[in-house]
C-alpha cells in the first residue's frame, strides 16, 4: 500500500497529473451515510502558494468517446431560440476519465482533465492510473447500436476495494455538462475526491482557482475569460484550490492521504495566475454506496457559469438525459440517426451489425462547430496532448482543413444527411482566399490551409487538393439536387470558378511566411503537407475538380468550359512523363522486366532521376525512387484511371511487398476478432510522423529524431477497400462471393481499428519498435489523434461504396470526358 502512496506524489511532483472531472446529473433518493468526518485542523492559509505550478500539457489524445449536444439547424444556421436553445459545449473520455472539454467554439477547451482520487486504509489511487476501467453507450438499440454520445464508464480498483461508475453527458437547453457518479466502497474508510485541472480558453498557463459559493470555480488572468463552475447535489466535506505538483489535492493527499492543506484560492487579485486544480472531498464510505450529481456550467462570467450549473442540476438527471437523446420535447440524437434512411440497408455490409457505423454518424456529426455552422474539424483532440505543452493556446486538430472536411461532407451525403454537407459547402467560402484576406498578396482563389473555425488563418501553404476538393463537392451537391440549378451556378461563381482558375494558372502567393509562385499541378503541399512538386493524389484531386469545373461552368453558360476540361486531359496525358518512374531499384519485376509505378511525390516532375525529398519530422529525405505511397489509388477512385492500368497495377504490388525492410515498407497486417487475417498500411516509406522506435517517446516530444516512424493510418484500409472495389468491377468479378469477401476484408478490418467505445483513430501501432510508455498492442489506436474523422469518414463511404457496389466517390464524368 505505501507504493501505491508514493507513485501518487511521484506522479504530481514530476509529470503534474491533472484530471478534470465532467458533471452529470442524477436523480438518487440513496441517503448517504457516514461516520463523522474526522476533521482535521487545517492550514491556516488561504491563498495557495507555488505559482505557477508544473508546466500545463494537454491530455491523452486516444479518446474512447466524444460528446455533445445534438443541435437542429434554423435556416442553415445554429440559432438561439426560446424553444432552441443551443448547448455549445463538447467533451471527451479518455483512460476512464473526462478530459479536453470545451465550451463557445469547438475548439476553444475549458478543462483539460477531471478525475478521482480515492484515499483509503494506507493508500491513495488516481481513477487513471489505479482503476480497470470499461466503456458503454447509455443509449444502445436492440441490436446493440447506439443511438446517442452518452457514456457510462465503470472504473474497478485493481484491488477490488471499490468502484466509480459514472455516466456522461451535455445539457442540450444549456452550457454545461451533467455527470452522474456512483461511488461504491467494499471495504471501510474509502474517501472519494473529485480533483479537475482547468485549461481555461485553451491555455493552461494563466488560470485562477477558487473555492466559493459550495463550488469550484476556476478563469483566467485575462478581462475577457470564459467561465467553469463545477457543482454536485451533495456537498462536499471540504475544497481546496492550489498549483499543480505545487500545492494542489494530489500534493496534500499524497503525504497522509488527507486534504488538510486548505487554500480557498490561488489568488486574491490576478497576478498569481499558472496550471490550477480543485479538489473537493466527498463523505467516506464505510463498505456502502451512494450516488453524486455534477453539473459543469460554462459562463461569460462567475454569476452566469453558477447559474448554468445549478439549473442543471436542478433539472436533475432523467429530464436532461431524456432531453439529450431525444424525447417528446427535444430533439435529440436519436432522431438524428432516425433522419439518416440509408443506415437501415448500409447495415447489411457491415461485420459489427452496424455498431460502427451508428457510432461514425453521431461522431461525425458531434465535430461541427455550433457557433459557425458547417465548420466541420479534423478532430476533437491534440495529437500527442499528454507530451505537447498547453502554455499557449493551440488548437491541435479541432480546426478546418478543407481536404478533411471533403472526406467529411461526402460521408454526410453517403449515409443520408443532405442538410450538413449543403450547410459545410456554403461555409468553405469563409476560408477561401480572396483580395480581402487579412494581410494577403498575389492571385486568389485558393483555400487556406488550416484554419480556426471562424476563419482565423492558422497555417499558409498551398496544398492544391484543398482547392479541387470544393469543385468535387459543389459538383456532387448539384448532382444529388442538394444545389438547384440556381445555387450551383451562385456557388459556381462566387466561389468554384476563383478555385479552378487558381487550378489552371496558379501565381504569386505572399501571406505571412508563405511568399512563393505556386505553377500547377506542381502543388506546395501535398496531402500530407510536407512536400512539394508533382504528386500523384493531388493531381487526381485537380483533374477531379476541373473537370467538375467544366461541367458547372456549362450550367452557367460560361465559355471557360472548354478551357478546364482541355486543362484536365494535358494533365492526365502527363501523368506518366511527371510522376511515374521506370528507373531505380524498385522498377523492375520478378522477372527482371521493366516495371514502371508511381512514386509519392516527384519534386521537379522528373522521377527517373534520384532527386531527394526533402528532410521531414526528423527523417533525412531519401531517394525519390525509394519512397512508395498508395496516393495513386486515388486516380482510379476519382475515375482518371482505370483500376486495370498496368502501372497502377505495378504499384499495388510494390505497396503490397511486405518483405521491404520497415522503414520503406508501406503494408502490415493484423488479427480481427474472429481470427481472420485484415490489412493496414502505413502513409508512405520513411514517414517521421509518429513515435521513436527506439526511446518509445512521442512524436517530437524532446524534439524530432531520425527513429521517429509513422505508423498505421486506418483509413487507408478503407481506400484500398475502394480499390478492390472498382477492380472487381472493371474486371467483372463482382460476385456475390467476391463481395462478401471484401466486406470481411476491408470493412471488417477498419472495424477492427476501432476502440471500446467506436472511436477511430489516425494511427495503429504497427508493432515496430518501443512499444512506448502505453505498451500497445499490435493494431491498438496510438495518442496521435482519436477519432479521426477522415477515418470514420472512410468507413462510412466504404459501407455506402458496397452497399451500392460502386464507389461512393467516384467521379463518372471523369471517366468520360478525361482521355
Amino acid at each position: 500500500m505505501l507504493k501505491r502512496k508514493l507513485q501518487i506524489k511521484q506522479t504530481t511532483l514530476s509529470s503534474a497529473v491533472a484530471i478534470a472531472l465532467l458533471g452529470l446529473s442524477a436523480c438518487s433518493s440513496e441517503q448517504v451515510t457516514q461516520e463523522p468526518v474526522q476533521q482535521v485542523e487545517p492550514t491556516k492559509v488561504s491563498v495557495a502558494p507555488g505559482a505557477p505550478g508544473a508546466d500545463p500539457v494537454w491530455a491523452f489524445s486516444g479518446k474512447t468517446g466524444i460528446g455533445t449536444s445534438y443541435e437542429p439547424y434554423t435556416q442553415g444556421q445554429y440559432q438561439d431560440a426560446d424553444n432552441n436553445p443551443i448547448s455549445k459545449v463538447w467533451f471527451s473520455v479518455a483512460q476512464g476519465i473526462l478530459t479536453e472539454t470545451m465550451y463557445g467554439m469547438i475548439h476553444n477547451a475549458q478543462l483539460k482533465e477531471l478525475q478521482f482520487v480515492i484515499a483509503g486504509n494506507d493508500f491513495v489511487d488516481t481513477e487513471k492510473n489505479d482503476t480497470i476501467s470499461t466503456i458503454e453507450y447509455l443509449h444502445q438499440d436492440e441490436a446493440g447500436r447506439p443511438l446517442s454520445l452518452a457514456y457510462k464508464i465503470v472504473n474497478k480498483d485493481k484491488q477490488g476495494k471499490y468502484q466509480i461508475e459514472k455516466h456522461i453527458f451535455t445539457d442540450p437547453n444549456r452550457d454545461s455538462l451533467m455527470m452522474k457518479v456512483i461511488f461504491t466502497a467494499f471495504e471501510d474508510g474509502i474517501t472519494p475526491y473529485l480533483y479537475a485541472n482547468p485549461h481555461i480558453d485553451n491555455s493552461g498557463a494563466n488560470d485562477i482557482a477558487s473555492v466559493e459559493n459550495k463550488a469550484l470555480v476556476a478563469y483566467t488572468n485575462e478581462q475577457q475569460s470564459s467561465v467553469m463552475t463545477i457543482k454536485s447535489d451533495i456537498d462536499f466535506v471540504q475544497a481546496s484550490a492550489g498549483f499543480v505538483g505545487q500545492s494542489d489535492g494530489l500534493v496534500d493527499l499524497a503525504d497522509n492521504g488527507k486534504l488538510d492543506a486548505i487554500y480557498s484560492t490561488t489568488s486574491t487579485d490576478s497576478t498569481n495566475a499558472g496550471n490550477v486544480a480543485l479538489t473537493a472531498q466527498y463523505p467516506t464510505l464505510n463498505s456502502n454506496s451512494y450516488t453524486v450529481n455534477f453539473s459543469i456550467g460554462f459562463g461569460a462570467d462567475k454569476a452566469s457559469s453558477l447559474a448554468t450549473a445549478d439549473a442543471t442540476l436542478t433539472t436533475g438527471y432523467d429530464t436532461v438525459l431524456s432531453a439529450y437523446l431525444g424525447d417528446e420535447k427535444h430533439l435529440g440524437w436519436k432522431d438524428y440517426l432516425s433522419s439518416l434512411a440509408p443506415l437501415e440497408t448500409m447495415v447489411n455490409n457491415t461485420t459489427d451489425n452496424g455498431k460502427l457505423l451508428y457510432a461514425s454518424a453521431l461522431v461525425l456529426k458531434a465535430q461541427e462547430d455550433k457557433t459557425h455552422a458547417g465548420a466541420l474539424i479534423a478532430s476533437l483532440s491534440n495529437p500527442w496532448g499528454d507530451s505537447v505543452s498547453a502554455k499557449v493556446g493551440s488548437t491541435g486538430y479541432k480546426a478546418v482543413w478543407p481536404r478533411d472536411f471533403y472526406q467529411c461532407a461526402m460521408a454526410f451525403l453517403a449515409m443520408g444527411d443532405t442538410e450538413t454537407p449543403k450547410v459545410a459547402f456554403e461555409y468553405l467560402k469563409k476560408v477561401q482566399v480572396t483580395d480581402s484576406t487579412p494581410g494577403y498578396e498575389g492571385t486568389p482563389g485558393w483555400f487556406l490551409q488550416k484554419t480556426h473555425v471562424d476563419g482565423q488563418i492558422e497555417w499558409v501553404g498551398v496544398q492544391l487538393d484543398q482547392t479541387a476538393m470544393p469543385i468535387m463537392l459543389g459538383w456532387k451537391l448539384w448532382q444529388a439536387k442538394v444545389l438547384t440549378d440556381a445555387e450551383a451556378v451562385k456557388w459556381y461563381q462566387e466561389m468554384l470558378k476563383p478555385a479552378a482558375d487558381f487550378l489552371i494558372t496558379g501565381g504569386k502567393v505572399k501571406l505571412d511566411w508563405n511568399d512563393t509562385s505556386i505553377t500547377p499541378p506542381s502543388t506546395q503541399q501535398e496531402r500530407w503537407e510536407e512536400q512539394a512538386g508533382f504528386s500523384p493524389s493531388t493531381t487526381a484531386s485537380i483533374i477531379s475538380g476541373l473537370v467538375a469545373a467544366s461541367e458547372l461552368a456549362t450550367l452557367a453558360n460560361d465559355k471557360d468550359s472548354d478551357k478546364y476540361l482541355a486543362a484536365a486531359n494535358k494533365l492526365s496525358a502527363n501523368l506518366e512523363t511527371t510522376m511515374v518512374t521506370n528507373t531505380g531499384e524498385f522498377a523492375q519485376n520478378s522477372q527482371g522486366e521493366v516495371a514502371p509505378y508511381y512514386v509519392r511525390i516527384s519534386p521537379k516532375g522528373n522521377p527517373n532521376t534520384d532527386t531527394k525529398l526533402l528532410d521531414n519530422n526528423g527523417k533525412p529525405g531519401l531517394d525519390q525512387r525509394q519512397i512508395l505511397d498508395g496516393g495513386f489509388l486515388e486516380l482510379v477512385r476519382y475515375g482518371v484511371k482505370d483500376a486495370q492500368d498496368p502501372i497502377i497495377q505495378n504499384s499495388v504490388k510494390l505497396i503490397d511487398n511486405m518483405q521491404l525492410e520497415h522503414n520503406l515498407r508501406v503494408k502490415y497486417e493484423f488479427k480481427a476478432k474472429d481470427g481472420s487475417t485484415i490489412p493496414g498500411y502505413r502513409r508512405y516509406g520513411n514517414d517521421g510522423y509518429g513515435e521513436d522506435v527506439t526511446t518509445g517517446l512521442s512524436y517530437a516530444e524532446k524534439g524530432n529524431t531520425a527513429d521517429q516512424r509513422g505508423r498505421v493510418w486506418p483509413f487507408f484500409t478503407g481506400e484500398r477497400g475502394h480499390y478492390e472495389l472498382a477492380l472487381a468491377k472493371s474486371t467483372g468479378a463482382l460476385s456475390a462471393e467476391t463481395k462478401t469477401n471484401l466486406v470481411n476484408t476491408y470493412v471488417k478490418g477498419m472495424e477492427t481499428f476501432a476502440n471500446v467505445g467506436l472511436m477511430l483513430p489516425e494511427q495503429a501501432w504497427d508493432g515496430v519498435g518501443n512499444p512506448t510508455r502505453y505498451n500497445y498492442q499490435l493494431g491498438q489506436g496510438t495518442n496521435s489523434a482519436t477519432p479521426l474523422a477522415w477515418t470514420h469518414a472512410e468507413y462510412v463511404k466504404l459501407v455506402r461504396s458496397m452497399t451500392d457496389e460502386t464507389v461512393w466517390d467516384h467521379y463518372p464524368i471523369v471517366v468520360d470526358k478525361v482521355k
